[in-house]
């Protein structure tokens, strides 16, 4: 296997921001001397919790921009806490209503099935995790091939009290007799990264810090590993410890103040590496990423050469190439150099020249996989899976049969090997877990998840609409079959929009709970992401990101419009990025939705790229350092377009005290901005979660907790049918 095994944790192109966590002080209920009770339509404003103010001015090329909750950024601020204190028991009494006591018992029944995460085998032996149902972290097993016994090799819920530390990434030695493994602890994106002895299931004396997004790479002696760190806060500048990365290798055994540098730019903050072996031990590929961007720069070593330099094969950050591995010393490359919607070419690390492999089609290609020495490749056909496999002459030899509207969602092979395990899972179909044999052709179920509800009485339609520039954008609708048209339908529409990823068919037990409520959740394709090629990524990055904001808009018109609801029944979501688009949908079409949840949000996009790596955002949001980029930055940004007086419609604003990748000070000014201008009654409340950070995991809380996830979504159904209007 070329890669290392990173778990398909929910991983966002968006990267980290760093805040400090509130003391845990039982929170004080604010006399409102109003009731909060009632639908907003019929109850009163209430009283908000005084923000704390400045008279801060900021001047951007000539623009005077005030900034009067600048406080709120400062998370060790006692005026900031008390703020947050009363914010939250403000929430509290809001929501504290007995439908929510009901909502929750039942997503803990939707929650309770088992299900796998998607296999990967080393040697003779086969790794997963599985969450039994309610289990906060899941556990990783080991086996004897695909017919084994699974033995318990690491439960991450042994490690905390309340479940709040995660694995990040597993990682298995090439002689399956060691495994890497990092952690989080409470949300966070720092990982501490620690070694385990397969066969006894001790942890050896290896602990490494201050990794991040990394890889653990091992070399093909399984010595040692490769590494991504950065530097110890307090050693650096305050802030620069969250750049400048460096690829590091550490020997088993060995300190980590002995590892050995692979690979740094120290002029270059903003560039991260990852290092890649190729399966024959022989090349050392790496990887550069400037910021968030997906495009990217290879270099490689020849390590049978005793190359002491690496040397270039593609410079300039100008075009996606996403490497493979190395056959006959071709290394096989994903690229939309020359092909917007992606191709595969062969280099020959000898002699530099290309061959063009498997051409553009009009799918996008999304991945690949070199299993069994042919190269299976994962499209996105509208938005959904399509697995074709060729040979590596670029030959077309067959087609992996997938079931429906789809998603598959990791695929782990080995170059040399024969199996290839294929995760797959839809809005209405349980995760379910594959082995494709490469050359017989044949699709096995591995596991199949078995939720306490029948799926088979839900259906998923995909529509187009046009946009606000005659666009044509795809929608995912998913309902009880043979729901019929009605205005009275609540809806729940959800979009992301940015950083090249696509919002392809996903299942969670959350959705399923508004659908069996008499809902349909809806999913736009909307530009900005990787669902259409790097044109339609394009399309809604920089300059053009408004282009994301009026797509959202179109589909809640035209779900409007086609009878599928009405305004008063039409919630609006989106999280991270996407509470980006929920934040500028509210404030641009205030009138458009019956209620908004903004989760995770980026929202002052003037000052957004000032928090820990924030800036590695850049290249897809533009930075108000740029004078040009200054004004579309601030013709969208959420926090500077609310206009006082404006009657908005109700909306939470969810964040997380631990939130080190977006960072929570901004969500905190939206509110206290929103509460301030709010020209009608209808409540801005602002739910701040504790020990919980940015990534929410999947719904088996390969990251948040599945109690917490449970919590949160009992809170927000609860506000989002309550707003609603639905019994």
């Amino acid at each position: 296997m070329f890669k290392s095994i990173v778990l398909p944790f929910a991983a966002f192109a968006m990267v980290a921001a760093s805040c400090v966590r509130l003391p845990e002080v039982a929170p004080t209920a604010p006399d409102s001397g109003k009731s909060i009770a009632g639908p907003s339509a019929t109850m009163t404003t209430p009283a908000y919790p005084a923000a704390p103010r400045s008279d801060v001015v900021d001047d951007y090329f000539g623009t005077n921009v005030a900034d009067p909750y600048r406080t709120l950024e400062d998370h060790q601020s006692p005026a900031t806490q008390q703020w947050a204190r009363e914010e939250n028991a403000l929430t509290e009494q809001f929501l504290d209503r007995p439908e929510r006591a009901v909502i929750k018992d039942r997503l803990r029944e939707l929650f309770d099935f088992a299900h796998d995460s998607t296999p990967f085998r080393k040697k003779n032996l086969v790794f997963y995790s599985r969450n039994e149902g309610l289990q906060d972290q899941p556990v990783f097993y080991v086996q004897q091939g695909a017919e084994g016994s699974p033995r318990a090799l690491l439960d991450p819920n042994s490690l905390s009290a309340d479940g709040t530390v995660a694995v990040k990434v597993f990682s298995v030695s090439d002689d399956a007799n060691l495994l890497a493994y990092s952690i989080s602890r409470s949300g966070s994106d720092w990982e501490e990264v620690y070694v385990r002895d397969i066969r006894s299931g001790k942890d050896l004396s290896d602990k490494l810090a201050w990794a991040k997004f990394t890889d653990l790479t091992w070399t093909p002696d399984s010595k040692g590993f490769f590494y991504n760190r950065y530097s110890q806060p307090g050693t650096v500048q305050a802030g620069e410890e969250h750049y400048f990365s460096k690829l590091m290798y550490h020997l088993i055994g060995s300190n980590q103040s002995a590892d050995k540098l692979i690979y740094s730019r120290p002029r270059e903050r903003e560039v991260t590496f990852d290092g890649d072996i190729s399966h024959d031990g022989r090349y050392l590929i790496i990887t550069a990423h400037n910021g968030s961007s997906d495009n990217s720069e290879i270099y490689f070593s020849d390590r049978q050469a005793g190359d002491a330099q690496f040397k270039p094969l593609f410079t300039g950050f100008a075009h996606i190439y996403e490497p493979s591995d190395v056959i006959d010393h071709e290394l096989y490359v994903r690229t939309n150099d020359g092909a917007a919607r992606q191709r595969v070419i062969a280099v020959d690390l000898r002699s530099g020249t290309q061959r063009e492999v498997v051409p553009q089609s009009a799918d996008t290609l999304d991945s690949i996989e070199i299993a069994g020495g042919r190269i299976v490749a994962h499209y996105l056909h509208n938005a959904t899976s399509v697995l074709k496999v060729f040979g590596r002459d670029g030959t077309a030899l067959s087609a992996v049969p997938l079931p429906g509207l789809g998603s598959v969602t990791a695929m782990n092979g080995e170059t040399d090997g024969n199996d290839l395990y294929i995760g797959y899972d839809s809005f209405i179909q349980s995760p379910t877990q594959y082995r494709y044999d490469v050359q017989q052709g044949t699709l096995t179920a591995f596991s199949q998840s078995k939720p306490p509800f029948d799926p088979s009485g839900y259906e998923t339609e995909q529509v187009w609409y046009p946009s606000k520039d005659g666009t044509k954008v795809s929608m995912f609708l998913s309902h009880r079959k043979g729901l019929k048209k009605s205005s009275d339908t609540p809806v729940f529409l959800y979009g992301y929009g940015g950083f090249n990823i696509a919002m392809t068919p996903a299942f969670n037990p959350v959705h399923f709970y508004f659908m069996e409520r008499g809902g349909i959740f809806a999913v736009a394709n909307l530009r900005g992401g990787s669902e259409y090629g790097e044109a339609w990524h394009e399309a809604g990055m920089l300059e053009k990101k408004q282009n994301v904001f009026d797509d959202f808009a179109a589909a809640a018109q035209w779900l409007v419009s086609e009878g599928y609801t009405s305004r008063k029944r039409l919630a609006a979501s989106g999280r991270s990025n996407g509470g980006l688009l929920a934040a500028a949908s509210l404030v641009q079409h205030p009138d458009l939705f019956g209620v908004v949840v903004v989760q995770v949000p980026v929202v002052d996009m003037l000052r957004y790229h000032l928090f820990t790596v924030a800036r590695f955002w850049i290249p897809e949001y533009g930075s108000s350092e740029n004078p040009e980029q200054f004004k579309f930055l601030y013709a969208y940004s959420p926090l500077h377009n609310v206009k006082k007086g404006t009657k908005y419609p109700p909306a939470l604003i969810t964040t997380a005290d631990t939130d080190d990748r977006v960072d929570p000070g901004p969500a905190k000014k939206f509110a206290a901005t929103l509460q301030e201008a709010q020209g009608g009654p209808a409540p801005i409340l602002i739910r701040i979660d504790s020990k919980a950070g940015h990534a929410s995991g999947s719904f088996g809380g390969a990251g948040k907790p599945v109690s917490k996830l449970i919590a949160e979504w009992a809170d927000i159904w609860t506000f989002v049918f309550y707003e609603l209007g639905v019994s």
